[in-house]
């Protein structure tokens, strides 16, 4: 019976800072609202690409911990290389789905449509993540544990999730109006741009101090009132 409430809570947890963040970022599209089924099959889809990153992520941290000359060829510890593969892992994945599920459909037509679209399956992503995250700590440790893991995860983790897949949107949106083949250079542009930032992000929070973990979390709120300034221009954008 525990087990059932650890995952009920873990679950809960996950979902509700999703959901917080999920309405914020929707009132930003407030005057052409997303249909609300697109919204769901977004988050639903970001959720779901979890599962389909754990096997591979755990198989690249095998592969690297198995071949010390990769890691010594990137000049890098193996842990850090990780990291940054992992993010490359998620940030494709978390594109892949919305490319899947939402960014062909008709409804995606206007240019800050698919910076809404990656916000949502961004969130649906952390959501899924989150919860196997607080899992551990309501199985085993304390509340206060457990209370600190879920605010790191809601201050840090999930804007990070969000502000990286709006760099994708964000490349999409401002090659709306553009040629296919301009498209495809600013969505390249755009995925190598948010697996850095995830990249690094993971690499210095993974490394911080206790003490540094504020001036982190810092540069993520930064990032986030550009994103909330650019999508202020993208309303803006008209085909020339």
């Amino acid at each position: 019976m525990s087990e059932i409430w650890s995952v009920l809570g873990a679950s809960a947890g996950g979902l509700f800072p999703a959901l917080v963040w999920l309405w914020f970022w929707l009132r930003e599209d407030s005057a052409h609202p997303e249909p609300k089924r697109l919204v769901a099959l977004a988050f639903f889809a970001g959720s779901i690409a979890v599962a389909l990153v754990i096997p591979l992520e755990q198989f690249a941290a095998a592969y690297i911990a198995a071949h010390g000359e990769l890691v010594n060829s990137f000049q890098t510890t193996g842990q850090n290389l990780t990291f940054i593969i992992w993010a490359a892992i998620e940030e494709l994945f978390k594109f892949a789905v919305a490319a899947a599920v939402v960014l062909w459909r008709h409804e995606d037509d206007e240019p800050i449509d698919p910076v809404i679209y990656m916000v949502v399956v961004a969130l649906g992503f952390a959501a899924a993540e989150n919860a196997l995250f607080l899992l551990s700590p309501l199985s085993g440790l304390t509340l206060s544990q457990t209370i600190i893991t879920g605010d790191y995860r809601f201050v840090g983790a999930t804007l990070l999730h969000v502000l990286a897949s709006a760099t994708i949107g964000g490349s999409l949106a401002l090659s709306f109006y553009k040629p296919r083949w301009k498209k495809a250079i600013y969505l390249v542009v755009g995925v190598i741009l948010s697996i850095a930032l995830h990249g690094l992000f993971n690499v210095f929070i993974m490394n911080a101090k206790p003490e540094q973990m504020v001036q982190i979390f810092s540069l993520v709120w930064a990032g986030l009132i550009g994103l909330i300034a650019f999508l202020e221009y993208v309303k803006r954008m008209r085909r020339s």
